[in-house]
């Protein structure tokens, strides 16, 4: 009889066992356990059923350590007395406890079941008796076990296989880089938490290494792809362990600092489980790979370690095919973009051409002289700059130099003279052309010794850059042709030199054939003059009719300030031009929509006569932008001009913005003054849908404000975009009116704090909008939108009340509150007085508090600004200069306002390097000579590293804020880090 048989015979004996089958169910249910836990929990089950006193099964799985089924019935020796019936493959007994305990299936790989129960000596046999019945169960469950872990790794294996070929073909695909790295995130994602990863590819040459792809729901540490980050900066940190080290590092924070070889520095936000391996490439480390975790889950463990490793390798060389791919593509750009400048030349000279045959052809067809000079100046204009440009003829006697065209932004005008020691003279005489550079130390002492030597008499005007060319005929210098810049860096190259003695040979035959023609003319102008004699008396009625019936059409349809065409006018031409449209869709043109910048503020400040005088200018400058007979200019009313265009494609419509831009760049001069303005530009292309002038107006009007908004000078073409954009901006307005009714802004304060050690010395208040479906936003989110609507006043003195409610629960003492003011709150005289009186109500101390100011605030009204600044200093109040070195301020401005502190701009601070004395290590070290020789207080704004603490101390700064030291936050958040 075999085992199992004997074994339910023992059992009858004795008595302990039901009928046959309820063995038999019961054995069936312990074949059913879903593994070796579930066994090990039947099993126990069984032998209580079997009338054994507190059985406890034990198990083991490979050589690991015991497990129990249930460790609450676990008693003292009971272990140690299983691991001895183990070790026998039989039964072992506790004298102490009384427990026995009897081993049913051990295996060769270590596998094994136990079971201890309370009884005396007569139970072993029983006890035997049931572990032999159960051994060829527990067997199979074994092995049952086995080929699921067996089938579980198949499958994760499989997975992993299908990983890396995911991988491959990425690498060879369209995909571009980005979106590469989000798929391998994916990728990682699927075998372990990987909500947080990051891959940074490290330059061993360079030693410094650059996050290509990083994604972090907690810190908020900006790394740009692109950016290689010297190890230095990231000396003793995770990720420099890893690298330097060359193996992976993985656990809690203070796991790892037991695994680094040295102190540890703390970079970015604190995780709770955070794991680093090093992409190998033989004994060179190419990068890392990083996944952590700051919420609690289970931990990352040796097989996720592994096969982050594993897969690393595989990534790299994915990555190294996709950055050649780019780096090739790249190359291909480069080449492009050099053909396409070898091409644009090949076209210049095609242009070149075409101008010389016009010019041919005007000294044809050029009705007169005056025609032709013009024709001239706007051809050359096309090439250089020409805004000051002159013709200079000599007389046939060579004593007289006549200006018959002469063109000065200036509005100076040439007369003949009597041939001098003038510059052009002096040109001419040489014979060739000669280009003067009036910044170059080399030309001015060129000049100096010329004047000493008589060649040439001290020049009137002096220009930033001259450059004359001889119209020569043969062997007779005939004249000159010249240009002139008055503005700084705006000047001629030996490239333009080369251009207009091209052009000057066609000018020259041109203007003798013009002369020629002129001579003609006159021998004809006696009999013409003769004829008209005879027709004046008949005509001079019908002409005056004609006269009176023109001006009063032109009255009505053009600007009775600049003459140009009014919006009647101009709608009259958009109706012809949508209707040309309509019969020929190629038929294509374009609306530009300009509206001046500052000129409010110019007509308020010089007054309307002025402004109208401006306006006047400005219509004229554009006028000359546009193209005879094609283009039309047309004022709108108040500054708002437009102009329309045909035009062959959206590019043509860009070009004319760009000169129109470019006709303000230069001061316009009224009664004595220089007057700056600008203008930004909207442009509307014809499309089919447009049949009205006014829905092309409006469209224009929308891409201008557009234009406005992005920083003004600027061009915007209209799109579907702009439109949505124009209904966002009315729901953000609407938003903004409720949120002051609301009192949903709150300020948020960032510390300002002595480098050497940290400690704060105030605060600058900073504006939050609690928007009840947006969330907390910043300003930039919604200030731009507050200024243009008129909103900034009020929702700055609701942050001024807001901010002085702070102050007793902020501060201590000591310490002050920095508040911003919008340079819109200078307009008004009272402020200082409205100001003050909030202070008191709240009481609060004047010391406590400080004003924040830009320099484009100083710019408006010098004089009342600094009669506010005056008061509210003889009251306690301080004024801070705020983003010092951005603004066009003069340096006068900061004794002239007695400022008491600087605050430098952040775009100086980010490019600091101490060990260089260019770029903005020199900037700032102007700005801290020039504030202690004013005794001015300074404070470097936007410090996020510690490097960047140290450069500033090693200047002399004193005084900083930024992320390095604390990001913005709200009262209760401060009260709460200080535990209030």
């Amino acid at each position: 009889m075999d085992t199992m048989g004997t074994a339910v015979g023992a059992i009858r004996k004795e008595g302990e066992v039901a009928e046959a089958w309820q063995v038999g169910h019961a054995l069936g249910r312990l074949l059913d356990a879903a593994g070796v836990p579930d066994f090990a929990q039947r099993v126990a089950a069984y032998f209580e059923g079997e009338g054994f006193g507190h059985p406890l099964a034990l198990w083991c799985i490979g050589p690991g350590d015991p497990q129990v089924h249930d460790p609450a019935r676990l008693r003292e020796h009971d272990v140690a007395t299983a691991l001895r019936a183990r070790a026998t493959h039989g039964w072992a007994t506790d004298g102490t406890t009384g427990r026995v305990s009897a081993c049913i299936e051990v295996q060769d790989n270590g596998d094994s079941i136990g079971i201890v129960v309370d009884g005396p000596q007569h139970v072993r046999q029983q006890l035997r008796a049931h572990c032999d019945l159960l051994a060829p169960i527990a067997r199979a469950v074994f092995e049952k076990n086995r080929l699921t872990e067996s089938m579980r790794a198949l499958e994760r294996s499989e997975q992993l296989q299908s990983a890396l070929f995911q991988i491959a073909d990425m690498a060879s695909s369209e995909m571009d880089l980005e979106d590469m790295l989000r798929e391998l995130h994916a990728i990682v994602g699927r075998f372990m938490y990987a909500e947080n990863f990051y891959i940074a590819l490290y330059d061993e040459q360079k030693d410094a290494i650059r996050f290509i792809y990083l994604v972090d729901t907690e810190d908020d540490i900006v790394r740009p792809p692109n950016e290689f980050i010297p190890m230095s900066v990231m000396d003793r940190g995770l990720t420099w362990y890893v690298i330097r080290d060359k193996r992976p590092l993985m656990g809690s924070m203070e796991q790892i600092r037991e695994q680094i070889s040295g102190p540890m520095r703390d970079i970015g936000a604190d995780s709770l489980d955070w794991m680093g391996v090093p992409i190998m490439v033989g004994t060179t480390v190419r990068g890392v790979l990083v996944v952590q975790s700051y919420v609690e889950r289970p931990r990352f463990t040796q097989a996720d370690q592994a096969l982050l490793t594993y897969v690393g390798s595989h990534i790299l060389t994915a990555l190294d095919r996709k950055l050649q791919q780019e780096e090739l593509e790249r190359r291909v750009e480069e080449r492009t973009q050099a053909l396409t400048l070898e091409i644009q030349e090949r076209q210049r000279s095609v242009r070149i051409q075409e101008t010389l045959y016009r010019i041919a052809e005007l000294s044809h067809t050029a009705t007169n002289l005056d025609e032709f000079y013009a024709a001239v100046h706007r051809i050359v204009g096309e090439f250089l700059d020409a805004r000051n440009f002159y013709i200079a003829l000599l007389s046939d006697d060579g004593s007289t130099v006549h200006f018959p065209y002469f063109v000065d932004q200036s509005g100076n005008r040439a007369e003949s003279r009597p041939v001098g020691r003038g510059i052009s003279e002096y040109a001419m005489r040489q014979g060739k052309p000669l280009l003067l550079d009036m910044t170059d130390p080399d030309t001015l002492q060129h000049i100096r010794e010329l004047q000493q030597r008589g060649e040439l008499r001290a020049i009137g005007k002096e220009s930033v850059a001259w450059l004359g060319v001889p119209l020569v005929l043969g062997d007779r210098v005939m004249g000159l042709l010249a240009v002139q810049s008055y503005t700084a860096g705006v000047g001629y190259s030996a490239r333009d030199r080369e251009l207009l003695t091209f052009i000057s040979y066609q000018i020259a035959n041109g203007l003798e054939r013009q002369r020629a023609a002129a001579e003609l003319k006159n021998a004809y102008l006696d009999l013409e003059q003769r004829v008209a004699e005879r027709t004046v008396e008949l005509s001079e009625q019908i002409e005056v009719r004609e006269q009176i019936e023109q001006r009063l059409k032109h009255e009505v349809l053009h600007d009775s300030l600049t003459g140009l065409p009014n919006r009647a006018y101009l709608r009259d031409q958009l109706v012809r031009a949508l209707a040309h449209r309509e019969r020929d869709p190629h038929y294509r043109f374009a609306v530009l929509f300009m509206d001046l910048d500052r000129f409010k503020v110019i007509n308020d400040s010089v007054g309307h006569l002025v402004g109208d005088a401006l306006l006047k200018e400005v219509a004229r400058r554009f006028a000359r932008c546009v193209r005879g007979g094609r283009d039309m200019v047309a004022r709108l009313g108040g500054d708002e001009f437009a102009i329309l265009m045909e035009v062959d494609s959206p590019e043509s419509a860009m070009r004319m913005g760009h000169r129109v831009i470019e006709a303000l760049k230069e001061p316009v001069r009224v009664e004595s003054k220089e007057l700056f303005t600008g203008v930004s530009v909207g442009i509307t292309l014809s499309s089919p849908h447009y049949t009205s002038p006014e829905d092309l107006l409006r469209d224009a009007d929308i891409a201008m404000y557009r234009a406005k908004a992005g920083g003004r000078h600027r061009i915007e073409v209209f799109d579907e975009q702009l439109h949505e954009q124009a209904l966002q901006l009315l729901e953000v307005e609407s938003d903004l009116r409720r949120a002051i009714t609301r009192q949903e802004f709150e300020p948020y304060f960032q510390p300002i704090v002595r480098l050497v050690d940290g400690a704060v010395v105030g605060y600058e208040a900073l504006i939050r909008w609690n928007h009840p479906e947006r969330g907390v936003l910043a300003p930039g989110a919604f200030l731009h939108v507050a200024d243009a609507s008129g909103s900034m006043e009020a929702i700055d003195w609701q942050m001024f009340d807001r901010a002085l409610d702070c102050i007793p629960g902020l501060l201590q003492p000591g310490q002050y509150v920095n508040l911003n003011f919008s340079p819109r709150h200078f307009r008004s005289q009272e402020l200082d007085e409205r100001f003050l009186r909030l202070v008191a109500d709240k009481g609060v101390d004047p010391s406590q508090v400080r004003i924040e100011v830009t320099e484009g605030a100083l710019l408006e009204n010098p004089e009342q600004i600094g009669q506010v600044f005056n008061r509210l200093r003889e009251n306690g109040v301080l004024i801070a200069l705020d983003d010092f070195g951005t603004g066009y301020s003069s340096l006068s401005y900061l004794h002239r306002f007695k400022l008491h502190t600087v605050k430098i701009d952040r775009s100086f601070i980010s490019d600091l390097q101490i060990e260089e004395e260019g770029g903005s290590t020199a900037v700032v070290r102007a700005i801290l000579a020039l504030s202690r020789a004013q005794r001015l207080e300074v404070v470097a704004e936007g410090i996020e590293t510690e490097a960047q603490r140290r450069a500033l101390m090693t200047l002399g700064c004193e005084l900083g804020q930024g992320y390095y030291f604390a990001k913005p936050a709200s009262l209760g958040s401060i009260l709460a880090s200080r535990g209030q």
